[in-house]
């Protein structure tokens, strides 16, 4: 088992070096990469819920959520907090050990929605659960407020390059963006960040993306790869489907060059084949949202799942586990 030393001074050349690499070659070094930080028969299992749905003021154009665009979505005011706690038990039967509740917010405001969505923290937390809420922009005094409640992780993705940014969103700046990051470290939670591709991006931006995310102080403890799902109604409805070997270039770069973080196969999984999914899994992903929707978006259910983790013998990594040196040669 080698001694690798965690980088956070890549190079955009560096990484496209990484990212261009044939195929085959790319999927073994990330494979053994893989096996030196983690056990590759497990995968997470994280739950995502929108505990607010609609009605968001931002124009992100790929979204359903936001007014700007019309997608059918039925606008929903906050979920009652135990109708929330009765989802989270039921995934945690499922087999989830991490529940992400989601917000339509631009940025978390100081009030009794802020209150609710503490306690929902504080009830799932006592589950044994990992908590993780994604609701927009924070304050350092927020962060910490959620901290306290017992939250685990916060998901803020970068969602492209920093050259890109402005062809997608507007109404919330890049730098904006690592603020909220840099106040949810400093209160000491773990960092969930990634982004999307299909957006219409180049190569040098996905480069350009993951260059962002691996030389952060601290790499984001889980980096979700989401492939963009076109959504009607929206500006970027026509994109068309980024294909599995786009997906598995960013999973196994991000492996490569943030070996410790968990790598999340993200949106899109509906539309991947088992096959496909096994390929993301063997290049270095080791996580996954189950359940049948992702916010607003169709996903795999849980029994979808359930027997592809049977056909790869893969499974649930445990909460709260530390990612290590995993050594194949004295593993049990």
């Amino acid at each position: 088992m080698s001694e690798n030393i965690i980088r956070h001074d890549w190079t955009k050349e560096e990484i496209a070096e990484i990212y261009h690499k044939p195929i085959m070659e790319l999927i073994f070094e990330s494979a053994v990469m893989h096996r030196e930080y983690h056990d590759p028969s497990e995968v997470q299992v994280c739950t995502l819920l929108s505990v607010k749905t609609g009605g968001c003021s931002e124009d992100c154009k790929y979204c359903a959520q936001s007014v700007r665009y019309d997608t059918d979505l039925k606008v929903e005011r906050l979920m009652e907090v135990e109708k929330v706690l009765e989802t989270a038990k039921q995934a945690k039967e499922a087999g989830s050990t991490r529940f992400c509740m989601g917000s339509a917010w631009k940025n978390v405001r100081d009030n009794r929605d802020f209150d609710h969505v503490l306690e929902m923290v504080k009830g799932v937390s006592a589950m044994g659960m990992e908590v993780c809420c994604t609701l927009g922009m924070l304050t350092e005094e927020q962060a910490r407020k959620l901290k306290e409640a017992g939250l685990y992780a916060y998901n803020h993705n970068i969602d492209t390059s920093r050259e890109y940014y402005d062809k997608v969103i507007t109404t919330r700046s890049f730098d904006e963006r690592l603020e909220t990051i840099e106040n949810v470290q400093k209160a000491n939670i773990s960092v969930c960040s990634g982004g999307i591709i299909g957006l219409g991006e180049s190569e040098q931006d996905r480069i350009s993306m993951l260059h962002t995310l691996s030389n952060l102080e601290t790499h984001p403890e889980s980096v979700p790869v989401n492939a963009l799902v076109p959504i009607k109604g929206t500006p970027m409805e026509s994109n068309e489907r980024v294909s599995v070997w786009d997906m598995v270039r960013m999973i196994a770069t991000a492996r490569l060059i943030m070996p410790k973080s968990m790598i999340r196969l993200s949106a899109g999984r509906l539309e991947m084949p088992t096959a496909e999914q096994a390929i993301c899994f063997m290049a270095g992903a080791n996580s996954i949202f189950a359940g049948d929707k992702l916010l607003t978006t169709p996903n795999p259910g849980f029994a979808d799942d359930t027997q592809m983790f049977e056909l790869l013998n893969l499974k649930p990594r445990k909460a709260y586990k530390e990612t290590n040196h995993f050594d194949m040669a004295f593993a049990d």
